[in-house]
């Protein structure tokens, strides 16, 4: 039985030692004015860091080059594109089909990743942009755990499924929050690294708190809940997915070397001693509960019903 790859997005160059001794087998990361939503915002140097600390310990590192690009912002592939593929980067996140032609021509040893969020609902469409040249799709995070596995039962990419973390909601272009208090004749700071500036809306009728991420590419809303779903990995499993992604915005480095060490245990005995897993899986689960802080509930998404947010 084929073990999916463990995928973690690192805040930092410092956390992938860190993470890899944990368990994990690849990184997502990347620079913010290139990549949506990033965990940590890594500069070209420490992107560079990043794939020499991997590839010496033997795990892969995926760029985020997953924004919508405006036509000021397309030159700038042009440069960075090459630069990824001469340090050896083991593939792009991309959305954008500028990043997917860009690349052809400048670029074209890049293995590409198929990443919209929210259009890989279908095996149709994931295999359409493997015929254009990408390698794996990323599947939406609004699918049920059925969907998923006829997903890959039909694909003829890899397929990606994030099993942990916080899930988009809502993004626009501008900088809502920043605009906001700068009307106020307040400039904020757009700094989504520094915890005590976290900023939610807040619904008084479901009692939720939604998480506003803010960056170069504009304002997201977040999910109330993390996505968990440690204790229901066979499914997956059998039918063969090829990644599991941890999603770490918004989080701590510690927290994710534990929430890693867990799903490493978990994926090993589901792989090669489902007995066991079936016994421990739930006192996992525990585990990863008590390591949520006390506004974020772990649940299940949308693999088992229709969340409604």
């Amino acid at each position: 039985m084929k073990k999916p790859e463990l995928l973690l997005t690192p805040t930092a160059v410092q956390d992938i030692e860190k993470l890899a001794e944990a368990g994990a087998d690849a990184f997502v990361i990347g620079e913010q004015r290139f990549g949506l939503r990033l965990a940590g915002d890594f500069s070209k140097e420490e992107v560079k860091q990043a794939i020499e600390v991997a590839h010496g310990l033997n795990k892969k590192v995926y760029v985020a080059v997953n924004a919508l690009f405006h036509n000021d912002k397309i030159d700038d592939l042009y440069e960075y594109l090459p630069y990824l593929q001469s340090l050896n980067a083991d593939g792009v996140i991309f959305g954008d089909p500028a990043v997917l032609m860009v690349a052809k021509e400048v670029a074209p040893h890049l293995k590409l990743h198929w990443n919209t969020e929210m259009t890989a609902t279908n095996w149709f469409t994931c295999n359409y942009w493997g015929k254009k040249g990408a390698k794996r799709a990323v599947v939406a995070r609004e699918l049920n755990m059925d969907a998923i596995v006829e997903i890959k039962e039909n694909a003829e990419v890899e397929i990606e499924v994030q099993v942990h973390g916080m899930t988009n909601m809502f993004q626009s272009k501008r900088s809502l929050i920043g605009n906001y208090f700068e009307y106020q004749g307040t400039i904020m700071e757009i700094e989504n690294r520094k915890q005590e500036k976290n900023m939610f809306l807040y619904d008084k009728e479901r009692d939720n708190k939604y998480p506003i991420f803010e960056d170069e590419n504009g304002t997201h809303i977040m999910s109330p809940n993390d996505i968990c779903i440690i204790d229901e990995l066979e499914e997956m499993i059998d039918a063969g997915i090829d990644s599991f992604k941890i999603d770490g915005i918004l989080k701590s480095s510690e927290y994710l070397v534990e929430v890693t060490r867990r799903y490493r245990k978990a994926i090993d005995l589901c792989v090669n001693d489902r007995d066991q897993y079936e016994v421990i899986k739930d006192d996992l689960l525990k585990e990863l509960e008590e390591l949520q802080p006390p506004n974020r509930p772990l649940d299940t998404g949308f693999f088992f019903k229709e969340t409604v947010y």
